[in-house]
């Protein structure tokens, strides 16, 4: 396993239905080893649908396979109150080189989602 101090982990959430970044949204942090999934973090987006800080960055930046997991239908459920189609979104993804940026920002709607590696 490679550690590194450049590289950094970060997201960001969009809503696209609103046309604007998704507030308060909470996402959790996984380290998956074989069916075993550690918890490394938790953080809620801000007024900009971002992370205050990187998700990992200096020595917690080491390669393997992570998780991130959107807390879709909290955000999207308290909107009017009503269950929402999407719940919990997890994105699976692997971080072979430490020492590069990895962004994988969420595009949000009521009844749909995207991703990419981002920059």
């Amino acid at each position: 396993m490679q550690t590194g101090t450049a590289g950094r982990l970060t997201t960001h959430v969009l809503d696209t239905a609103l046309g604007k970044p998704a507030e308060n949204l909470r996402i959790d942090l996984f380290r998956i080893d074989g069916e075993h999934a550690e918890p490394i973090g938790s953080t809620r987006t801000n007024d900009d649908g971002r992370c205050d800080a990187p998700l990992l960055s200096g020595e917690t930046m080491t390669s393997g396979i992570y998780e991130l997991r959107f807390y879709a239908g909290d955000y999207l459920g308290r909107k009017d109150g009503s269950v929402s189609f999407l719940d919990i979104i997890p994105i699976r993804f692997g971080i072979a080189e430490v020492s590069a940026h990895y962004h994988v920002p969420l595009l949000l709607s009521p009844y749909s989602y995207s991703t990419y590696r981002g920059s």
